[in-house]
């Protein structure tokens, strides 16, 4: 099939690499997000996707909205079967979803009808899920709505952050997405719509939803941190200083008298514990700002933070 691929992010890179190398589908051309300024020095860069795109030689591109002008006319000319979306971060039009004779088919990140929206990983692990996975399905006009094609399961870690569980889900999807095509290709794979029980929704999270609640109990904690690790990435304050935070570990519940409140620092030689609603949890690392990150240890004791400090 000729395959028009829309996707943005590093996690849809592995599947237009497995597009770009299958013998059944050829890639007539790939949507991404528009060039966007990153890193601490704010250069410009091509997103992961319209790099890859570029070092093949692939047409890329890169509208603010797929309803500007321009968009249609140059799908138009790339005639395509069926477009594939992961990760594009953006909504395909009405007009333009019957513009490919097979319409579109999104891999997403969740086990629908579970976690319909931009993150559902985040959301997933936040909510303590054991077990997520990845769809394919047709979209339609609604979010995440469309009969779905196929499915893989995916255990959720204890210790996973949403970096972990989307770098394996990216993989392992990438391979749904191509064998869902490869169905629709032959005419042997027949998408079946969504049921109506076990609907939740994952809205897109922003820096202030990685805020950590120290006054939440412990298990909770751990989870939202965990979510929000990468990106956009957990933080606290200190004296008023937003400081980013790594995984933490939950320790057996102290005594009542020497349990530290939420928010209260407990700092030895080579451990930093945090105080929670329930049992204190352990730092792994702490990133200060316009510094990199480094063990929670190193950090109290360069800022010489004692017992009795308090991050807010």
């Amino acid at each position: 099939m000729r395959v028009v691929f829309a996707g943005t992010p590093e996690v849809a890179v592995p599947s237009l690499q497995l597009l770009m190398d299958s013998p059944q589908h050829e890639v007539v051309g790939v949507i991404s997000r528009p060039d966007a300024a990153s890193g601490r020095g704010r250069s410009v860069v091509r997103s992961p996707v319209a790099s890859l795109a570029d070092e093949h030689g692939l047409e890329v591109i890169t509208p603010r909205r797929l309803t500007d002008p321009g968009v249609l006319d140059r799908l138009r000319t790339w005639r395509p079967d069926c477009g594939a979306v992961v990760a594009y971060g953006g909504l395909v039009p009405a007009g333009l979803l019957d513009l490919p004779t097979h319409g579109w088919i999104n891999l997403h990140f969740s086990v629908l009808p579970a976690w319909r929206g931009a993150a559902p990983v985040q959301h997933a692990i936040a909510a303590g899920d054991e077990v997520t996975g990845a769809s394919t399905f047709q979209l339609e006009e609604g979010l995440d709505t469309g009969p779905v094609y196929g499915l893989i399961t995916e255990n959720i870690g204890p210790a996973d952050t949403s970096g972990d569980l989307l770098e394996r889900l990216s993989k392992a999807g990438a391979h749904l997405l191509l064998s869902t095509l490869d169905g629709v290709d032959s005419g042997t794979l027949m998408p079946v719509a969504q049921t109506a029980a076990g609907v939740s929704h994952a809205p897109k999270v922003d820096v202030d939803d990685a805020r950590i609640r120290w006054d939440l109990p412990a298990h909770i904690v751990d989870r939202r941190i965990r979510a929000h690790t990468p990106a956009p990435g957990a933080w606290t304050t200190l004296d008023g200083a937003r400081i980013k935070v790594g995984p933490v570990t939950p320790l057996e519940v102290p005594d009542e008298p020497t349990r530290p409140a939420p928010g209260e620092l407990v700092v030895a030689k080579r451990s930093v514990d945090v105080g929670t609603a329930t049992r204190p949890v352990r730092l792994s690392w702490v990133q200060p700002p316009g510094k990199k990150a480094m063990p929670a240890a190193d950090w109290a004791r360069g800022a010489h933070l004692g017992d009795g400090t308090v991050v807010e």
